[in-house]
């Protein structure tokens, strides 16, 4: 347990922070799950305007420091290349 009021405030500031990081990595799971349901239903419209919307929610979060930028990098070529390999089934 903490003793100092230091010690007392980051306590407090990481249960905020936590919080904060958590339902910001929730809304980037549920992106991602609305574009691999895009993604399988073949719809390329659908899954292009989801991929931009997983990017811009990626690019957020990469810029507020909760994730990574490179573990950011990762996970768009990843969905990038499913969607361009749905396009090219497509065509």
């Amino acid at each position: 347990m903490a003793h100092s009021l230091s010690a007392k405030k980051r306590v407090k500031q990481n249960a905020k922070r936590r919080t904060i990081n958590r339902a910001r990595k929730s809304q980037i799971k549920t992106q991602i799950k609305h574009f691999d349901s895009a993604i399988s239903s073949g719809d390329v419209e659908t899954a292009s305007e989801q991929y931009r919307l997983v990017v811009q929610k990626l690019d957020k979060t990469a810029a507020t420091s909760t994730m990574h930028k490179r573990t950011v990098a990762r996970q768009k070529s990843r969905l990038a290349t499913k969607l361009n390999s749905l396009k090219a089934k497509k065509d």
